[in-house]
């Protein structure tokens, strides 16, 4: 297999694994998002010992990242409802946690 070769086949790994995640987050199974995000992260890793493509593979590649930068806006757009909860979550137990502080410190002192 030529080395222009195998950096396209490295990319469409990526490419499948971004559509996986994709269709996980689509299904708010959110903790196979991020198995399949660290995959993804070592993916995208092995493509730095790799490098120069054909004039024909760079055509290839194009339409693999496109398909790889559509796929995590579209991440993107499902992840943000689901962080916004989990920050309105984290800032309502930081408030109780104060709150509980605040009145029953005193109490447990006695």
């Amino acid at each position: 297999m030529s080395k222009s070769s195998s950096i396209l086949r490295q990319y469409e790994v990526i490419a499948g694994i971004s559509s996986r995640m994709l269709s996980e987050a689509r299904a708010n199974h959110w903790d196979e998002v991020i198995v399949l995000g660290e995959q993804y992260q070592a993916a995208v890793e092995s493509l730095r010992s790799l490098n120069q493509l054909s004039d024909e593979d760079r055509l290839a590649r194009r339409d693999l990242l496109t398909r790889i930068l559509d796929d995590d806006a579209n991440i993107r757009l499902l992840a943000a409802p689901e962080l916004n909860r989990l920050g309105m979550l984290l800032g309502n137990m930081k408030r109780q946690h104060t709150v509980l502080q605040a009145y029953c410190a005193p109490l447990i002192k006695q």
